[in-house]
Protein backbone atom coordinates (compact mmCIF):
# COMPACT_ATOMS: atom_id res chain seq x y z
CA UNK A 1 0.00 0.00 0.00
CA UNK A 2 1.25 3.45 -0.83
CA UNK A 3 1.78 5.89 1.84
CA UNK A 4 0.27 9.54 1.93
CA UNK A 5 1.05 12.79 3.17
CA UNK A 6 -2.31 15.23 4.03
CA UNK A 7 -2.18 17.89 1.52
CA UNK A 8 0.16 16.26 -0.87
CA UNK A 9 3.55 17.72 -1.86
CA UNK A 10 4.71 19.58 -5.08
CA UNK A 11 8.21 19.23 -6.06
CA UNK A 12 8.80 21.43 -9.47
CA UNK A 13 12.64 21.04 -11.07
CA UNK A 14 13.60 23.46 -12.90
CA UNK A 15 16.52 24.76 -15.26
CA UNK A 16 17.52 26.18 -18.92
CA UNK A 17 17.42 22.87 -21.42
CA UNK A 18 20.44 19.73 -20.66
CA UNK A 19 20.15 20.87 -17.52
CA UNK A 20 19.81 17.07 -16.63
CA UNK A 21 15.86 18.15 -14.78
CA UNK A 22 14.50 14.68 -16.14
CA UNK A 23 17.00 12.42 -15.50
CA UNK A 24 16.36 13.57 -11.89
CA UNK A 25 12.52 13.70 -12.00
CA UNK A 26 12.53 10.07 -12.42
CA UNK A 27 15.43 9.24 -9.88
CA UNK A 28 13.94 10.81 -6.95
CA UNK A 29 10.02 9.36 -8.39
CA UNK A 30 11.74 6.00 -7.67
CA UNK A 31 13.27 6.77 -4.58
CA UNK A 32 10.58 8.26 -3.11
CA UNK A 33 8.44 4.61 -4.26
CA UNK A 34 11.27 2.64 -3.01
CA UNK A 35 9.74 4.07 0.55
CA UNK A 36 6.14 3.52 -1.11
CA UNK A 37 4.95 6.85 -1.14
CA UNK A 38 2.20 7.58 -3.77
CA UNK A 39 3.97 9.71 -6.30
CA UNK A 40 3.08 11.25 -9.64
CA UNK A 41 5.52 12.54 -11.89
CA UNK A 42 4.88 14.58 -14.76
CA UNK A 43 5.50 17.42 -16.73
CA UNK A 44 4.71 20.68 -19.17
CA UNK A 45 4.32 21.27 -21.73
CA UNK A 46 2.05 18.35 -21.12
CA UNK A 47 0.13 16.10 -23.83
CA UNK A 48 -2.84 17.67 -24.11
CA UNK A 49 -4.12 20.06 -26.50
CA UNK A 50 -2.51 23.03 -25.58
CA UNK A 51 1.09 21.50 -25.21
CA UNK A 52 1.17 19.40 -27.71
CA UNK A 53 0.81 22.65 -29.91
CA UNK A 54 3.67 23.87 -28.18
CA UNK A 55 5.65 20.76 -28.51
CA UNK A 56 5.02 20.81 -32.25
CA UNK A 57 6.09 24.42 -33.01
CA UNK A 58 9.31 23.42 -31.20
CA UNK A 59 9.99 21.54 -34.29
CA UNK A 60 8.39 23.30 -37.07
CA UNK A 61 9.00 27.04 -35.96
CA UNK A 62 7.74 28.70 -32.87
CA UNK A 63 4.25 30.41 -32.28
CA UNK A 64 4.63 34.39 -32.18
CA UNK A 65 5.46 35.73 -28.32
CA UNK A 66 1.90 36.39 -27.53
CA UNK A 67 0.89 32.95 -28.69
CA UNK A 68 3.00 30.88 -27.12
CA UNK A 69 2.63 32.70 -24.03
CA UNK A 70 -1.26 31.68 -24.50
CA UNK A 71 -0.65 28.41 -25.22
CA UNK A 72 1.71 27.65 -22.00
CA UNK A 73 -0.83 29.85 -19.86
CA UNK A 74 -3.75 27.66 -21.15
CA UNK A 75 -1.51 24.58 -21.20
CA UNK A 76 -0.80 25.22 -17.32
CA UNK A 77 -4.19 25.88 -16.36
CA UNK A 78 -5.78 22.58 -17.44
CA UNK A 79 -2.40 20.99 -15.75
CA UNK A 80 -3.26 22.31 -12.41
CA UNK A 81 -7.12 21.55 -12.67
CA UNK A 82 -6.90 17.90 -14.42
CA UNK A 83 -4.02 16.30 -12.68
CA UNK A 84 -1.25 18.38 -9.80
CA UNK A 85 -4.42 20.03 -7.83
CA UNK A 86 -6.40 16.30 -7.47
CA UNK A 87 -3.18 14.02 -6.85
CA UNK A 88 -2.57 16.83 -4.17
CA UNK A 89 -5.71 16.57 -2.25
CA UNK A 90 -5.06 12.76 -2.39
CA UNK A 91 -1.89 13.14 -0.50
CA UNK A 92 0.20 12.62 -3.50
CA UNK A 93 4.02 13.93 -4.17
CA UNK A 94 3.99 15.90 -7.48
CA UNK A 95 6.78 16.02 -9.21
CA UNK A 96 6.85 18.25 -12.71
CA UNK A 97 9.75 18.26 -15.15
CA UNK A 98 9.37 22.06 -15.83
CA UNK A 99 6.62 24.71 -14.09
CA UNK A 100 5.36 28.42 -14.52
CA UNK A 101 9.23 29.09 -14.05
CA UNK A 102 10.25 27.92 -17.28
CA UNK A 103 7.82 30.64 -18.96
CA UNK A 104 8.95 33.04 -16.83
CA UNK A 105 12.67 32.25 -18.68
CA UNK A 106 11.65 31.81 -21.64
CA UNK A 107 8.89 34.09 -22.31
CA UNK A 108 10.74 36.81 -20.55
CA UNK A 109 13.69 35.92 -22.45
CA UNK A 110 11.50 36.34 -25.37
CA UNK A 111 10.54 40.32 -24.02
CA UNK A 112 7.88 40.35 -21.73
CA UNK A 113 8.31 41.42 -18.15
CA UNK A 114 9.72 38.31 -15.94
CA UNK A 115 7.65 39.81 -12.51
CA UNK A 116 4.60 40.44 -14.52
CA UNK A 117 4.76 36.56 -15.78
CA UNK A 118 5.24 35.49 -12.62
CA UNK A 119 2.07 37.36 -11.68
CA UNK A 120 -0.12 35.93 -13.58
CA UNK A 121 1.28 32.16 -13.74
CA UNK A 122 0.84 32.67 -9.62
CA UNK A 123 -2.64 33.51 -10.17
CA UNK A 124 -3.61 30.31 -12.13
CA UNK A 125 -1.24 27.78 -10.42
CA UNK A 126 -0.46 27.27 -7.08
CA UNK A 127 3.54 27.34 -5.71
CA UNK A 128 5.19 24.51 -5.15
CA UNK A 129 6.63 23.57 -1.56
CA UNK A 130 9.93 22.77 -3.38
CA UNK A 131 11.53 24.58 -6.24
CA UNK A 132 14.57 23.38 -8.23
CA UNK A 133 16.59 24.93 -10.26
CA UNK A 134 19.75 23.20 -11.83
CA UNK A 135 21.90 25.86 -13.01
CA UNK A 136 24.11 24.82 -15.90
CA UNK A 137 26.21 26.97 -18.56
CA UNK A 138 23.99 27.21 -21.80
CA UNK A 139 27.09 25.46 -24.15
CA UNK A 140 27.40 22.51 -22.07
CA UNK A 141 23.13 22.45 -21.96
CA UNK A 142 23.53 22.51 -25.90
CA UNK A 143 26.26 19.81 -26.08
CA UNK A 144 23.60 17.64 -23.86
CA UNK A 145 20.81 18.47 -26.37
CA UNK A 146 23.02 17.57 -29.74
CA UNK A 147 23.66 14.09 -27.58
CA UNK A 148 20.50 13.63 -26.58
CA UNK A 149 18.35 14.56 -29.75
CA UNK A 150 21.04 15.18 -32.56
CA UNK A 151 19.74 18.91 -32.77
CA UNK A 152 18.43 21.45 -31.13
CA UNK A 153 15.18 22.81 -31.48
CA UNK A 154 13.47 26.26 -31.98
CA UNK A 155 13.53 26.93 -27.90
CA UNK A 156 17.45 25.90 -27.62
CA UNK A 157 19.76 28.52 -29.29
CA UNK A 158 22.45 29.90 -27.52
CA UNK A 159 21.49 33.61 -27.03
CA UNK A 160 18.10 31.94 -25.66
CA UNK A 161 19.39 29.85 -23.36
CA UNK A 162 21.95 32.45 -21.88
CA UNK A 163 18.36 34.94 -21.58
CA UNK A 164 16.72 31.87 -19.47
CA UNK A 165 19.80 31.03 -17.47
CA UNK A 166 19.90 34.57 -16.11
CA UNK A 167 16.28 34.79 -15.23
CA UNK A 168 16.79 32.03 -13.35
CA UNK A 169 19.22 32.58 -11.70
CA UNK A 170 17.45 36.20 -10.65
CA UNK A 171 14.68 34.57 -9.24
CA UNK A 172 14.66 34.35 -5.20
CA UNK A 173 11.87 32.06 -3.10
CA UNK A 174 11.78 30.85 -0.17
CA UNK A 175 11.50 27.19 -0.76
CA UNK A 176 14.24 27.55 -3.50
CA UNK A 177 17.21 25.09 -3.88
CA UNK A 178 19.93 25.95 -6.45
CA UNK A 179 22.04 23.36 -7.41
CA UNK A 180 25.12 23.11 -9.61
CA UNK A 181 24.35 21.10 -12.66
CA UNK A 182 28.07 20.12 -13.00
CA UNK A 183 27.88 17.24 -9.74
CA UNK A 184 27.40 13.55 -10.57
CA UNK A 185 23.27 12.73 -11.24
CA UNK A 186 23.84 10.86 -7.78
CA UNK A 187 25.03 13.88 -5.80
CA UNK A 188 21.90 15.93 -7.27
CA UNK A 189 19.55 13.36 -6.55
CA UNK A 190 20.50 13.12 -3.05
CA UNK A 191 20.85 17.18 -2.71
CA UNK A 192 17.18 16.96 -3.31
CA UNK A 193 15.89 14.16 -1.75
CA UNK A 194 17.27 15.73 1.55
CA UNK A 195 15.41 18.92 0.87
CA UNK A 196 12.61 17.16 0.32
CA UNK A 197 12.36 15.52 3.65
CA UNK A 198 12.63 18.70 5.38
CA UNK A 199 10.36 20.73 3.39
CA UNK A 200 7.59 17.79 3.60
CA UNK A 201 8.70 18.09 7.49
CA UNK A 202 8.26 21.89 7.74
CA UNK A 203 4.76 21.47 5.56
CA UNK A 204 3.34 18.47 8.23
CA UNK A 205 4.46 20.90 11.36
CA UNK A 206 2.73 23.71 10.14
CA UNK A 207 -0.45 22.00 8.70
CA UNK A 208 -3.27 22.68 10.86
CA UNK A 209 -6.14 19.88 12.08
CA UNK A 210 -3.12 16.88 12.20
CA UNK A 211 -3.25 14.61 15.26
CA UNK A 212 0.18 13.78 16.72
CA UNK A 213 -0.49 10.43 15.65
CA UNK A 214 -1.22 11.60 11.80
CA UNK A 215 1.69 14.08 11.62
CA UNK A 216 3.94 10.95 13.03
CA UNK A 217 3.01 8.53 10.69
CA UNK A 218 3.31 11.09 8.15
CA UNK A 219 6.64 12.11 8.87
CA UNK A 220 7.97 8.46 8.81
CA UNK A 221 6.58 7.41 5.68
CA UNK A 222 8.28 10.49 4.25
CA UNK A 223 11.24 8.91 5.24
CA UNK A 224 10.52 5.59 4.12
CA UNK A 225 10.08 4.71 7.59
CA UNK A 226 7.22 1.90 8.31
CA UNK A 227 4.35 4.04 9.99
CA UNK A 228 3.17 1.88 11.79
CA UNK A 229 6.13 1.87 14.17
CA UNK A 230 5.19 4.94 15.45
CA UNK A 231 2.56 3.33 16.99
Amino acid sequence: MSHRIPGGFLLAIEGIDGAGKSVQGRAVAEALERRRLACVLTREPTQGPWGQRLRASAARGRLSPAEELHAFLEDRKEHVESLIRPCLEAGQVVITDRYYFSTVAYQGARGFDPAELLRQNEAIAMEPHLLVVIDIDPALGLTRIDRRDGAANEFETLAQLTRARAIFQAIEKPYLLRLDGMRSPEELRDEILFAFGRAALARLAAQPGLSAAERLAAALAVHGADPEAGH
